[in-house]
């Protein structure tokens, strides 16, 4: 057992010190290579195309073959029908997943561009699947202001909630002409929050001083280390309730029906119960849009890729390998420990 225990000793030290060599050439072949713009392309991919096959492959399996058949032929009557007509409007659609930085919007705002230059603003509408549960306030502002750009060209948008649109997510809803939401998606927190820790008397404890220079009376309000004061609490929650005016104003200028003062409690409401506030328009899920939109429109998905340089791609890697390292040791470890 003293055997396995100094062999798994060893083990480890040599993984810890392969990674340390791997972080390291990766750092220098980072700083080696002179920085450049992260450069992607717009990837399209036919959701109509995918969806009818889909359905085909379902009939195929299904139905018999005398009525494979009859599906057959009323299929290439459809398909020569389909050659003479006009070609069908278009709905495009992006899917944004936000974090709590809002960082997907570099993507989001080439998505926008790409669309915006080539949709007929008569025929062609525009479907946003939204699930974020907010961020910080800038880059939600940001996100929203992409959206707007959509308006500002005549062109329709609709946003679906399936999961959850909340605080900065909803600032983003908010925007569009129609809001449809899974019945328990989560939708609201109309507010603001801020907090941060304070360590001023853990350094007093230790008797260590943290020195603190500003140039402007509300440079710096709430600080980590310093010794925060009333007069810069109050400024500190002067500013918060600024940014939430400021929020308010925005939701009830893309949505004037909404009784604003009722909703901008910082609550949050499933859907079912959303929609009776005004907050949504519909209760309806993404799918559902789609297949109902499939018979009218050409459907295509619109995603921006950012290409990943060396750097990334080791990082990624080696990331992954030391999951992977991390779960090997822990199984291994129970199995000799049941």
């Amino acid at each position: 057992m003293e055997f396995l225990y100094e062999y798994g000793l060893f083990f480890a030290k040599t993984v810890t010190f392969v990674i340390a060599i791997a972080i390291i050439l990766t750092l220098i072949v980072g700083s080696a290579v002179k920085p450049k713009t992260k450069k992607g392309a717009i990837e399209i991919d036919d959701l109509s195309e995918q969806l009818d096959d889909l359905k085909h492959s379902f009939l195929e399996n299904t139905l018999t073959k005398k009525e494979l058949k009859a599906h057959h032929k009323a299929q290439k009557a459809e398909s020569k029908k389909a050659a003479s007509d006009e070609p069908k409007p278009r709905l495009y659609v992006i899917d944004f997943i936000g974090s709590m930085d809002a960082h997907e919007v570099e993507s989001l705002r080439e998505e926008v561009t790409a669309i915006i230059a080539i949709a007929d603003p008569k025929k062609d509408k525009v479907l946003v699947r939204l699930e974020s549960g907010g961020g910080v306030v800038h880059g939600y502002g940001l996100a929203a202001s992409q959206l707007q750009r959509f308006k500002t060209a005549g062109i329709n948008l609709t946003v679906s909630i399936d999961k959850v649109a909340a605080s900065g997510g909803y600032m983003m809803a908010c925007v569009a002409d129609e809001i449809l939401a899974a019945p328990f998606a989560i939708v609201g927190s109309i507010g603001v929050i801020a907090q941060i820790p304070n360590f001023n008397k853990i350094l007093k404890k230790n008797d260590v001083e943290f020195e603190q220079i500003t140039a402007g009376e509300f440079k710096r309000t709430l600080t980590l280390f310093g010794e925060n004061t009333d007069k810069a609490r109050e400024k500190f929650r002067d500013e918060i309730e600024q940014t939430h005016g400021l929020f308010k104003e925005f939701v009830s200028s893309q949505r004037p029906s909404l009784n604003i003062d009722n909703v901008a409690t910082g609550e949050h409401w499933f859907a079912t119960q959303a929609i009776e506030k005004g907050l949504v328009d519909v209760i309806k899920t993404s799918d559902d849009a789609l297949l109902e939109q499939q018979s009218e429109r050409q459907i295509y998905k619109v995603k921006y890729k950012i290409k990943k340089g060396l750097s990334d791609k080791l990082a990624i890697g080696l990331s992954s390998s030391i999951n992977r390292a991390g779960v090997n040791l822990m199984s291994r470890f129970k199995a000799m420990n049941p």
